[in-house]
């Protein structure tokens, strides 16, 4: 892959986690692991259709992963390294002064 490709699918991913709720997924995921959509609707405190509406971001752009247990689905991250993105930008987020 071209280092031009690589800054392309950077900048897909980048665009993928560019909404909070799907920051908060991450972390939710990163934090605690494999997780149903009820558990994140309950957790995050969004509504379950906005929570799907993300998973699906985040499921075409590689973030997440989805396995089917019996009539749930669970979704867990694929890797770690997004993990650390977003931590790393949540605490840089938290650093900057007004």
């Amino acid at each position: 892959m071209s280092q031009t490709q690589s800054y392309v699918r950077a900048g897909e991913l980048l665009r993928a986690l560019a909404a909070p709720v799907r920051i908060a997924i991450v972390t939710e995921l990163a934090a605690n692991g494999e997780r149903h959509v009820h558990e994140l609707v309950e957790r995050l405190r969004v509504a379950q259709p906005l929570v799907s509406q993300h998973l699906r971001v985040l499921r075409a752009a590689g973030v997440v992963r989805a396995e089917r247990h019996g009539r749930e689905i669970a979704y867990s991250l694929v890797d770690e390294h997004v993990a650390h993105i977003v931590a790393d930008a949540v605490t840089h987020a938290a650093e900057q002064r007004p």
